[in-house]
């Protein structure tokens, strides 16, 4: 063969003839199949803006996964190695390490990162599995409302415990 490509009969493989070197094997006569999106646009669907909020999204879960990483196993190590394991968590214990600053903006950090991760997690879980645009836009309202209450309530609960309460 005088030209750049090169034919391989794999058809005991069941693939057929393959070419190789850059030649495409579609043309007019055999165009590439057609792959139909997972849903289809409809008159209600608006027309998506080319914004970056998925991309700062992939890339949020990315970092915050490694941070949540460190500040779990530091949680883990520091509470049921250094300090004597479970048996020792108590209010007491509690109202000791939230009387330094470092003990609070460590475990705010694990409460905000923790939530806003698994919220976008459970965002795209949504967006690929449910169909229905109105089920999407409720059970996304649902998971949005319960993570503003739950970061809300936790970072109240971390800034405002206080350890002579009778």
């Amino acid at each position: 063969m005088s030209n750049n490509t090169v034919k391989t009969d794999t058809t005991a493989s069941g693939i057929g003839p393959v070419e190789e070197a850059g030649a495409s094997p579609y043309s007019a006569d055999n165009p590439a199949p057609v792959i139909e999106p997972p849903r289809k646009r409809t008159k209600k669907t608006g027309r998506a803006t080319r914004g970056n909020f998925e991309l700062y999204a992939w890339l949020f879960m990315r970092l915050s996964g490694v941070v949540l990483v460190v500040l779990v196993i530091g949680h883990l190590l520091v509470q049921l190695v250094l300090d004597g394991g479970v048996q020792k968590v108590g209010f007491a214990f509690v109202a000791g390490r939230w009387a330094s600053p470092f003990w609070q903006v460590w475990d705010l950090l694990m409460l905000w990162l923790a939530m806003l991760h698994g919220t976008i997690g459970l965002r795209t879980i949504i967006n690929d599995y449910a169909e229905r645009a109105n089920t999407r836009v409720w059970l996304k309202g649902l998971l949005y409302t319960a993570t503003v209450f739950t970061i809300l309530l936790g970072t109240l609960v971390i800034f405002t415990f206080d350890p002579n309460i009778r």
